[in-house]
Protein backbone atom coordinates (compact mmCIF):
# COMPACT_ATOMS: atom_id res chain seq x y z
CA UNK A 1 0.00 0.00 0.00
CA UNK A 2 1.41 3.34 -0.80
CA UNK A 3 -0.07 6.50 0.65
CA UNK A 4 0.41 10.00 -1.28
CA UNK A 5 -0.35 13.27 0.16
CA UNK A 6 0.44 16.71 -1.03
CA UNK A 7 0.27 20.18 0.52
CA UNK A 8 -1.05 23.42 -1.53
CA UNK A 9 -0.12 26.68 -0.61
CA UNK A 10 -3.00 28.95 -2.03
CA UNK A 11 -3.47 32.84 -2.53
CA UNK A 12 -7.34 33.57 -2.28
CA UNK A 13 -7.01 37.74 -3.81
CA UNK A 14 -10.20 38.31 -3.88
CA UNK A 15 -11.39 36.84 -0.62
CA UNK A 16 -12.67 40.54 1.59
CA UNK A 17 -13.23 38.23 4.60
CA UNK A 18 -12.74 34.67 6.34
CA UNK A 19 -15.96 33.59 4.83
CA UNK A 20 -15.09 34.79 1.33
CA UNK A 21 -12.03 33.04 2.08
CA UNK A 22 -13.96 29.53 3.53
CA UNK A 23 -16.61 29.80 0.25
CA UNK A 24 -13.56 29.58 -2.15
CA UNK A 25 -12.08 26.65 0.06
CA UNK A 26 -15.54 24.90 0.12
CA UNK A 27 -15.69 25.20 -4.17
CA UNK A 28 -12.14 23.77 -4.51
CA UNK A 29 -12.44 20.80 -1.82
CA UNK A 30 -15.62 19.93 -3.47
CA UNK A 31 -14.34 19.95 -6.89
CA UNK A 32 -11.84 18.27 -5.93
CA UNK A 33 -12.56 15.32 -4.12
CA UNK A 34 -15.32 14.57 -6.73
CA UNK A 35 -13.23 14.47 -9.71
CA UNK A 36 -10.62 12.83 -8.47
CA UNK A 37 -11.57 10.56 -5.28
CA UNK A 38 -9.21 11.95 -2.85
CA UNK A 39 -9.31 13.63 0.87
CA UNK A 40 -9.37 16.89 1.57
CA UNK A 41 -8.91 19.45 4.17
CA UNK A 42 -7.98 22.93 4.77
CA UNK A 43 -5.06 22.20 7.23
CA UNK A 44 -3.17 25.46 8.36
CA UNK A 45 -3.58 28.95 8.24
CA UNK A 46 -7.22 29.03 8.58
CA UNK A 47 -7.82 32.51 10.52
CA UNK A 48 -5.34 33.95 7.63
CA UNK A 49 -7.51 36.28 5.10
CA UNK A 50 -5.90 35.22 1.68
CA UNK A 51 -3.85 32.43 2.43
CA UNK A 52 -5.22 28.99 2.31
CA UNK A 53 -3.26 25.80 2.52
CA UNK A 54 -5.26 22.23 1.92
CA UNK A 55 -3.84 18.99 2.84
CA UNK A 56 -4.97 16.32 -0.26
CA UNK A 57 -4.12 12.36 0.43
CA UNK A 58 -4.53 9.48 -1.82
CA UNK A 59 -4.09 5.83 -1.62
CA UNK A 60 -3.27 3.21 -4.07
CA UNK A 61 -1.53 -0.03 -4.71
CA UNK A 62 1.40 1.60 -7.22
CA UNK A 63 3.00 4.98 -6.40
CA UNK A 64 3.16 5.87 -10.10
CA UNK A 65 -0.75 5.71 -9.92
CA UNK A 66 -0.56 8.27 -6.58
CA UNK A 67 1.47 10.51 -7.71
CA UNK A 68 -0.43 10.96 -11.10
CA UNK A 69 -3.52 11.36 -9.16
CA UNK A 70 -1.28 13.85 -7.22
CA UNK A 71 -0.31 16.02 -9.91
CA UNK A 72 -3.34 15.63 -12.02
CA UNK A 73 -4.89 17.56 -8.46
CA UNK A 74 -2.47 20.06 -8.64
CA UNK A 75 -3.00 21.02 -12.14
CA UNK A 76 -6.81 21.21 -11.66
CA UNK A 77 -5.85 23.78 -9.11
CA UNK A 78 -3.74 25.76 -10.96
CA UNK A 79 -6.24 26.50 -13.29
CA UNK A 80 -8.96 27.72 -10.54
CA UNK A 81 -10.01 30.93 -10.81
CA UNK A 82 -10.94 31.24 -7.10
CA UNK A 83 -7.34 30.92 -5.76
CA UNK A 84 -3.39 31.03 -7.25
CA UNK A 85 -1.28 27.75 -6.66
CA UNK A 86 1.74 29.44 -4.89
CA UNK A 87 3.72 26.32 -4.12
CA UNK A 88 2.99 22.22 -3.61
CA UNK A 89 4.77 19.59 -2.35
CA UNK A 90 4.38 15.83 -2.81
CA UNK A 91 5.07 12.87 -0.62
CA UNK A 92 4.78 9.10 -0.47
CA UNK A 93 4.71 6.77 2.56
CA UNK A 94 5.71 3.35 1.58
Amino acid sequence: MVVGSCELRLLVRGARSLKDKRRAARSIKDRISALFKVAIAEVADQDKLQSLVLGVAAVGNDGRHVVEVLDKVVAKIRDNPYAELIDHRIELYR
